[in-house]
């Protein structure tokens, strides 16, 4: 699986975890940014992130500041982008098997390296389910027009 990854100066901290994390699963992975922890703007890196994903180079994205927040609204934003932002296993196993989730994010204020790889792992493990779910997915695009 390829996987776009960024965050802000915040979660900069946490990304190279979740980097290595991802290549022990055998992910592909390609960080977007930033790669230091000097202030920066959450939703460049959101909109560079979302990018990646809506080009179909990679098949999932995932982002990474303080609670997760900031950067999933600016990441669902975009048209196309059902970002989520996760602080247990449960919810991101759900938000991709019922809300077809592609970018998953993480709060490094909120979350440890440990419940984040955790996270990641349901997350990455779930597949949508479609049937009802699908009429959902169709409303919620739906909105962005």
């Amino acid at each position: 699986m390829k996987i776009a990854i960024g965050s802000d100066h915040v979660g900069y901290e946490l990304k190279p975890a979740m980097i290595e994390y991802l290549q022990d699963l055998g992910c592909s992975v390609k960080d977007f940014g930033t790669r230091s922890n000097a202030r920066v703007d959450y939703p460049d890196y959101s909109k560079k992130v979302s990018e990646a994903v809506l080009s179909g180079e990679f098949e999932r994205g995932i982002l990474i500041c303080g609670t997760g927040v900031g950067i999933s609204i600016a990441a669902n934003k975009i048209k196309g982008i059902r970002a989520v932002v996760c602080s247990e296993p449960y919810s991101a196993k759900l938000s991709k098997e019922h809300n077809n989730t592609n970018i998953l994010a993480l709060g490094s204020r909120v979350v440890g390296k440990e419940l984040a790889k955790m996270i990641v792992n349901e997350w990455l493990g779930a597949e949508f389910e479609g049937g009802r779910h699908s009429k959902r997915i169709e409303k919620i695009a739906k909105l962005e027009e």
